[in-house]
């Protein structure tokens, strides 16, 4: 059973690769930029918990956060289940297969067969469009090979994992709408939230707050590392290539406000691009002085890193306040 014309070629970031993917079937071919900044992904976490084995700064919303966003955004229809159930999951996915619909999942990849970099992380997304006796057939990020295979046991698997980040074999298909939405509209609105919920975090650890906080905190990582070598270079490669395209997102949404200024003309969303465009940067250099701390020991790259740290979160601050600044249609 296969789905035809279901590709997005060098997607860097999961979910929009997924969620691409399945609208450029639907007809609707939208880029990668896009669509995060559409979803109002870009944010701060910095995660740290007894349980965990070591922090976590993540650079987007919640999984499922851009799609649903997105859907919302666009007037796409989004079907999403959710099932404790493995059978009934497959039923879920074969269903919409049979009904010529590709389908988006959230799993853990650690379980894939074609993964080399065998880490937990439930917060994953694929899309598939088909399956044989054995195998099913999906799309990934450019990274992890794009067009790939995986055993349907592994896929099972992955689908069922229970853990951080992780969602109940969850599965979803879109649909789009008569006509191609007003991007004008959904731009200066999603840019609008976007900069309002970075500015303004319930809790510290998020938004503006969080990057100060991380700042603050990574300044003890060698203490709180069990194996500096080992994690803090981890911590790093996830900063920077885990499925992000680089610098926390950051890229993506100087690449999103780049493309928005080709449709809405507005000051102050040529300035934000401007600024993005010299953040994204910074958070390269904080990726390799993390990396450096903990190949060498050296708590003077923690150092540097703190610095910078501190640096984005002022900076990211004025460019989301001059954000708020665009105007509405």
């Amino acid at each position: 059973m296969i789905v035809e014309n279901v590709a997005f070629p060098a997607g860097q970031h999961c979910e929009t690769t997924a969620l691409g993917a399945l609208l450029r079937h639907e007809g609707l071919d939208l880029s990668e930029p896009m669509l995060f900044g559409l979803g109002e992904g870009l944010a701060f976490v910095y995660w740290d918990a007894k349980r965990m084995d070591f922090p976590f700064l993540g650079g987007r919303t919640k999984p499922a956060a851009i799609s649903r966003t997105v859907a919302e955004r666009l007037g796409l229809t989004l079907h999403i289940q959710e099932t404790a159930s493995p059978r009934k999951a497959w039923q879920n996915v074969a269903a919409a297969l049979t009904a010529e619909r590709p389908v988006g999942l959230q799993l853990d990849c650690y379980h894939l067969d074609y993964f080399t970099a065998k880490v937990h992380f439930g917060g994953h997304f694929v899309a598939m469009y088909g399956y044989d006796d054995s195998h099913a057939y999906l799309i990934d990020t450019a990274q992890q090979g794009g067009t790939v295979t995986t055993t349907l046991a592994s896929l099972e698997r992955a689908r069922n994992e229970r853990g951080p980040m992780t969602a109940r074999n969850l599965s979803y298909t879109v649909a789009s709408p008569t006509g191609r939405p007003d991007l004008g509209d959904a731009i200066r609105a999603a840019i609008g939230n976007n900069a309002h919920a970075f500015l303004n975090p319930p809790i510290a650890n998020l938004g503006h707050r969080g990057i100060a906080k991380a700042a603050r905190q990574v300044t003890r990582w060698l203490d709180r590392s069990n194996d500096p070598s080992r994690d803090l270079p981890l911590a790093a490669t996830l900063m920077e290539r885990g499925g992000t395209g680089g610098a926390l997102f950051r890229n993506m949404y100087r690449d999103f406000l780049a493309e928005c200024a080709t449709i809405v003309d507005d000051d102050n969303l040529r300035l934000g691009h401007q600024l993005y465009a010299e953040i994204a940067p910074l958070w390269t250099e904080v990726s390799h002085h993390i990396t450096a701390a903990g190949g060498t020991g050296d708590p003077d790259h923690l150092a540097r890193a703190s610095a910078i740290l501190t640096e984005l979160a002022d900076r990211e601050h004025r460019a989301m306040q001059i954000l708020t600044g665009i105007h509405t249609a």
